[in-house]
């Protein structure tokens, strides 16, 4: 499990994430949403240990979150971080090197499901064929959690389809946690468990995608407008 207590975060004098306070239990997807600017990003690279609270705790079992949480945590961030020589099949050789726990049987699996061609070369795909290749290689690990930043920004509506596909039959959901940042609530809301509501680095709402329909009476993308309406 992922506990924040209090955690504060700033870039110079603007504050980021204002005594955010959040668990994060495993076997949900989760999605992220709220406003440009409302610490989604912070909150993803804070949990994936490539940030420090300024203050305030962020444990993953109770132990504090280092970037050695890596080993048990997948981070996929929005934008292209791939050697782009590389092919799909080499770059899947590269994360074999790099995480004790890629299973290159899957990443192949995954690819082929998103009708990737592992001889490709990386800088040779489409921007929608990248982002399946990202999924491909995050998803190829046998993480705890997966930590996905804006996985469907600037896809065409066939590509998001595809990648909700590889969420579902590709993650564990017993035992696995996705915890995706998007600006698509309408679309994913389907796909999702639990949301979490962000602005202005602090946590406003964090529900059950079932209770929001049964106690609210909306679908998420309602709710969440009511919320900011509400001035919450």
């Amino acid at each position: 499990m992922i506990e924040l207590k209090e955690v504060s975060k700033k870039y110079g004098g603007r504050k980021a994430l204002d005594g955010l306070t959040l668990t994060l239990p495993q076997g949900k997807i989760i999605g992220l949403v709220g406003e440009n600017g409302s610490g989604k990003t912070t909150l993803l690279k804070l949990i994936a240990g490539l940030l420090t609270p300024d203050s305030g705790r962020a444990t993953y079992g109770g132990s504090k979150i280092t970037r050695k949480i890596a080993s048990n945590l997948a981070y996929m961030p929005d934008t292209d971080l791939f050697y782009p020589c590389f092919t799909v099949n080499q770059l899947f050789d590269f994360y074999d090197t790099q995480f004790a726990d890629f299973n290159p049987i899957k990443a192949k699996e995954i690819a082929q499901f998103l009708a990737i061609e592992l001889d490709s070369k990386v800088k040779s795909l489409s921007k929608g064929n990248r982002g399946r290749v990202k999924i491909a290689t995050t998803l190829g690990r046998e993480a705890d959690y997966y930590l996905l930043d804006e996985p469907f920004s600037g896809l065409d509506p066939m590509v998001r389809d595809d990648i909700t596909k590889g969420l579902i039959r590709f993650t564990d959901p017993e035992r696995q946690t996705v915890i995706m940042s998007t600006h698509e609530l309408k679309e994913m809301e389907p796909l999702l468990d639990e949301i979490v509501v962000l602005r202005e680095g602090r946590v406003i709402a964090h529900e059950a995608v079932d209770e929001i329909r049964d106690t609210h009476g909306k679908d998420a993308t309602t709710w969440m407008v009511s919320l900011f309406r509400e001035g919450r």
